[in-house]
């Protein structure tokens, strides 16, 4: 089982709009996976995901601390988009 992470700035909003985007999809593929939603500060400090899907505003500070994965995502409601993100994910998995 995957645990993926949906991040922005203030982790109430637009991460939840993505969390439940992210568990569509992989519902959607067959994958199992837990998926929270955090700020950018507290996901600066977790270390125990398989990647982080959060802004293209966000994504560069992100990486920055992340040792993990981190998909920029333009549209947080767009399955096809986070599809995308997903299947390279777990191409390069």
């Amino acid at each position: 089982m995957y645990k993926f992470l949906a991040v922005c700035g203030f982790g109430v909003g637009s991460s939840m709009v993505l969390k439940m985007t992210i568990e569509k999809v992989c519902k959607e593929r067959g994958v199992e996976c837990t998926v929270e939603n955090t700020d950018l500060s507290s996901a600066k400090a977790i270390r125990d995901v398989d990647a982080i899907f959060t802004s293209q505003e966000l994504s560069d500070e992100v990486k920055s601390s992340a040792n993990v994965p981190v998909y920029p995502i333009k549209r947080y409601m767009d399955q096809a988009e986070v599809g995308v993100a997903i299947d390279d994910f777990l191409q390069n998995k």
